[in-house]
């Protein structure tokens, strides 16, 4: 048996992914640490312009030359990973996924800062999210979908969490990669990914204006119905009830909780994008039995 045979066999593939959905995590926890600083640098460099062109129109090209020559390089790949304490570059030797952070006791090596547990916890759940993925659908072009399909929606969800921000950037990819994984019915035929995608946006613009109408004020923000069109886009329109179903509920016993225990306020807005990244995961995974055993009850 060649070496590819022995690591596709059954037994093997979920730990093989295992260690690249590992790798992923962490890479994850650059995207959802940086991505937001650089759509704000973005942002920022943007207003500036306006306002350098607004001033002095031929002095907007020199003013964005000098920010661009203070504000160094930052995007994913660079500057490399430092400590947030003491600012030293973090080696390879220390970045290892997983085992460095529990090596080094969750503290950096040199300053002993504190290093949050929620890099080791992305990193374990990308692991989880490739592993299972093999497991279910196999050596498959499934089984990259879900990969891929879980990590972004992961990204999503903590993005929102800390921002209230579902950046297009990894929203509007999303959509479209659903939409050519299912050209071939990976997850859905392409006609209901189609719907589900124009649906999925539609639904929750619908409940936006409506509320809005309604209130006055604005309800949840344009990433989310994004989301659920990219959603809709990889599972179909018939997956999306159960999506929504579950992200309701699940948001409103959250926000229960912490009006009731937390003492977060009743004008403080709870961020809606990861209950509708944890609903799609469950329904990629589960959907299909959920269904079929609950919607005749509930119908």
């Amino acid at each position: 048996m060649t070496a590819l045979g022995w690591l596709v066999q059954p037994a093997v593939l979920p730990w093989v992914a295992l260690v690249l959905g590992l790798c992923v995590g962490s890479f994850l926890n650059v995207v959802i640490h940086r991505l937001p600083k650089m759509l704000d640098r973005e942002w920022r460099a943007q207003c500036a312009e306006l306002a350098a062109a607004a001033a002095e129109p031929d002095a907007s090209a020199a003013a964005r030359a000098a920010r661009s020559a203070g504000e160094g390089r930052y995007n994913l790949w660079s500057p490399r990973s430092a400590c947030p304490g003491c600012g030293r570059t973090i080696p390879a030797a220390q970045n290892i996924p997983l085992v460095s952070w529990f090596l080094l006791r969750g503290r950096c090596a040199a300053c002993g800062a504190r290093i949050r547990a929620r890099y080791p916890i992305v990193e374990l759940a990308g692991g989880v999210i490739a592993a299972y993925s093999a497991a279910r659908f196999g050596v498959s072009l499934a089984a990259l979908g879900a990969m891929l399909f879980c990590w972004s929606l992961l990204a999503l969800a903590l993005i929102d969490l800390d921002t209230q921000i579902l950046p297009d950037d990894i929203t509007l990819p999303l959509l479209w990669a659903g939409l050519a994984f299912n050209l071939n019915a990976t997850f859905a035929r392409i006609e209901p990914a189609v719907i589900g995608a124009i649906a999925g946006y539609l639904v929750l613009w619908s409940v936006y204006w409506g509320f809005r109408l309604a209130t006055g004020k604005e309800g949840m923000g344009y990433g989310d119905f994004k989301l659920l069109a990219a959603i809709g886009a990889w599972l179909g329109w018939q997956m999306l009830p159960l999506v929504i179903l579950l992200s309701s509920i699940l948001g409103a016993a959250v926000g229960v909780v912490l009006i009731a225990f937390a003492g977060h306020g009743r004008d403080k807005p709870i961020p809606f994008g990861p209950y509708l990244a944890g609903a799609g995961a469950v329904a990629l995974f589960w959907g299909a039995d959920m269904v079929r055993r609950w919607m005749p009850l509930l119908s």
